[in-house]
C-alpha cells in the first residue's frame, strides 16, 4: 500500500491539520467524560480496557456487562427511566460484572438483583412517606479482581460533581483484596466520595480508633472476621485447642485471606501441631495442582489428633480441600469450620457431585460465619433483638411479587447464600444515609452531608437490615452484628442455621446502644 501524504499546498495541509486537531479535541472530550483512554466500543460510559479487553465502566443499565445480567439490568434501566425527571440521586453498584467462573458469575448476578430490590424497594414499595430524594442506580463494572478501579473511580468522582447525576454513594465492595483497599482509600480519603462495603470482612479495610480518618465516608454492614470469630468463640467454646489445627492459603495481597489466618492462629492457640499451608494462584478462581497438595496433605491431618479443622481459604481451594479430605483412609470424623465466602459452594457447578463427601457416614461437617441468612429473622425466629422480621420478610416479598417475582422478572434468585441480602443491605443503608439529610430546604444532599448522616445510623435511627440491625459505631463498623452460624447440607444442598451468635458473645440490646468501647 502507498504511503498516505498530505495534499500539496498550504491551503490543503492547513485544512487537513485544523480537522486533525478537530477530531482529536473532540476525541479528548470524549475521552474525558466517559473515561474512555482506549477503544471506546462497547457502549458509552463502558470501554475495553486491559489484556482480556473487558468492558468497563459505569453504566445505568443501557449497557448489559453478561447475558446473565440481562433480565436485572433490563428492570434498573426501566427504574432509572421512570424517576429520570423527579430529581434523583445516584447510587453506584461497584463489583466487577464479569468472571471466568461460573460460581462467582452467579454470585454477581445476585448481588445485582440485590441492588436493584433496594432501589425499587426505596422508590415504590417502601417509600409510603414519599421521602425523597428518588433513588438512581448504576452499575460500575472495575473489571476482573478490580484492576481497573481507577478508571472507573474517576468516573464516579465526575459523577459526584455532575448536577444531572448527582451521585451520593459507592456501595457493594465485595472482596477483600489490595485493589479494593486501594479502590476504596482512592474514593474516601481522595474523592470524598461516602462508600458502603458489602460482603467485605477483611479487618485491615476499615477505620478505627488508631486511626479514625484512614477511610474517611466507608461504612461497613458485614461483620468482620475478628467478629465472625468472637460470634465462632461463643458459639463453639468446647472446641478444645489440643483437637484443632489450622489449614492456611499464605498467598500475599489477599486482606481476608490475611485476616482470617491471624484469626484461626488465635482460636487455636496451643494446639500441638503448626498449621498446614498451602499457597494458591495470583487468581483465586485458578484451581492450579492444589489437589495434588491437599491429598498430600490428609494423612498427616489424618495421624494429628486434630477433628476441626479451621480453613483460612477462598471457595476454589475449600472445594478441592473437602473432594481430598473426603477420600482419605481413617476413619475419623471432621468437623471444618471457615469463613463467610464458603457461600460459594453452594453456587459451584463442579462441587455439585461432592456433597456426598459432606454426609454423615463421611463425618465431614462443613461450618461456616455467615453473612446473612434468611431464617435468621424467619417465622421461626426466637431472637428477640438484634434484627427485624418485618425486614426480612419485606425482601422475601418482593421475590414474590409479579412487578419484581424472580426468575421471572429479574432471574433466578437465592438467599440462602447470603449474596442477595447483603447488597439488598448495603444498597438500603447507602439510601438511609442520603435520606436522612433531605430536610427543610435540602432536597439533594452533598457527600459531606452523607458522610455526616453515617454517624446517626445507631440506636431509633438503625437501619433495620435483612441481615440484621445495622448499628454503626462512631467510625462506620456494625457494631454487635449478628452472625448465622450455618452448615452445608447434603440433603438439601443448601446452608441450614445453626444459631445466630454475637461477637461480644450475647445480643445487642432493644435499643441497639452503642458501648463506650465501640
Amino acid at each position: 500500500m502507498p504511503r498516505r501524504v498530505l495534499p500539496s499546498g498550504p491551503l490543503n495541509r492547513a485544512l487537513v491539520i485544523t480537522l486533525a486537531v478537530a477530531v482529536l479535541t473532540a476525541g479528548g472530550y470524549l475521552g474525558y467524560e466517559y473515561g474512555i483512554a482506549d477503544d471506546p466500543s462497547c457502549a458509552p460510559g463502558v470501554t475495553e480496557r486491559g489484556p482480556q479487553h473487558e468492558c468497563v465502566g459505569v453504566t445505568d443499565g443501557a449497557y448489559v456487562f453478561t447475558d446473565e445480567l440481562r433480565q436485572v439490568t433490563a428492570r434498573i434501566k426501566a427504574e432509572n427511566d421512570r424517576v429520570a425527571g423527579s430529581s434523583p440521586v445516584t447510587v453506584a453498584l461497584m463489583i466487577p460484572m464479569t468472571s471466568d467462573a461460573p460460581a462467582e458469575r452467579r454470585e454477581l448476578v445476585e448481588q445485582v438483583q440485590g441492588a436493584y430490590l433496594a432501589q425499587h424497594w426505596a422508590n415504590d414499595d417502601g417509600n409510603s412517606n414519599k421521602r425523597q430524594p428518588p433513588i438512581r442506580l448504576v452499575l460500575a463494572n472495575p473489571g476482573r479482581g478490580y484492576k481497573e478501579w481507577r478508571t472507573v473511580a474517576d468516573q464516579l468522582a465526575r459523577a459526584a460533581t455532575d448536577d444531572g447525576q448527582n451521585l451520593r454513594a459507592v456501595a457493594g465492595i465485595n472482596i477483600s483484596i489490595t485493589e479494593t483497599e486501594e479502590a476504596v482509600r482512592y474514593l474516601t480519603a481522595d474523592k470524598h466520595i461516602p462508600v458502603v462495603a458489602g460482603p467485605m470482612t477483611a479487618d485491615d479495610i476499615k477505620n478505627t480508633a488508631a486511626d479514625p480518618r484512614r477511610y474517611p465516608g466507608l461504612v461497613r454492614i458485614a461483620p468482620g472476621n475478628s467478629d465472625q470469630a468472637g460470634a465462632l468463640s461463643s458459639y463453639g467454646a468446647n472446641i478444645k485447642p489440643e483437637e484443632s489445627l489450622v489449614i492456611e492459603d499464605t498467598r500475599d495481597n489477599d486482606n481476608y485471606l490475611a485476616t482470617l489466618r491471624q484469626v484461626f492462629e488465635k482460636l487455636t492457640k496451643g494446639a500441638p501441631n503448626a498449621p498446614e499451608t498451602y499457597q494458591s494462584p495470583p487468581d483465586f478462581n485458578d484451581e492450579g495442582n492444589l489437589a495434588n497438595n491437599f491429598h498430600q496433605m490428609v494423612p498427616s491431618i489424618c495421624t494429628s489428633a486434630a477433628t476441626t479443622l479451621y480453613f483460612a481459604g477462598r471457595p476454589v481451594q475449600l472445594r478441592q480441600f473437602l473432594v481430598e479430605l473426603g477420600n482419605r483412609k481413617c476413619n475419623k470424623p471432621y468437623t471444618v469450620i471457615t469463613g463467610s465466602h464458603a457461600s460459594t459452594l453452594m453456587v459451584d457447578a463442579k462441587f455439585a457431585d461432592k456433597w456426598d463427601a459432606l454426609t454423615t457416614g463421611a463425618g465431614i461437617t462443613v461450618r461456616y460465619t455467615a453473612l446473612a441468612h434468611p431464617d435468621s429473622w424467619g417465622e421461626g425466629s426466637t431472637a428477640a433483638t438484634g434484627g427485624s422480621k418485618d425486614a426480612s420478610k419485606e425482601l422475601a416479598d418482593l421475590l414474590g411479587r409479579p412487578d419484581t417475582k424472580a426468575p421471572d422478572a429479574i432471574g433466578p434468585a437465592d438467599l440462602r447464600d447470603g449474596r442477595v441480602i447483603i447488597t439488598y443491605d448495603s444498597v438500603s443503608t447507602a439510601v438511609a444515609g442520603i435520606r436522612n439529610q433531605t430536610v427543610g430546604d435540602v432536597k439533594t444532599p452533598s457527600t459531606d452531608d452523607v458522610v455526616q448522616s453515617w454517624r446517626r445510623l445507631h440506636g431509633g435511627n438503625r437501619v433495620d437490615g435483612a441481615s440484621g440491625w445495622i448499628c454503626l459505631d462512631q467510625y462506620g463498623n456494625p457494631y454487635n452484628k449478628a452472625v448465622p452460624i450455618v452448615h452445608l447440607d447434603p440433603a438439601t444442598r443448601n446452608a441450614v442455621l445453626d444459631t445466630l451468635a454475637w461477637p461480644l458473645g450475647h445480643a445487642p440490646d432493644a435499643n441497639c446502644s452503642i458501648g463506650s468501647d465501640g
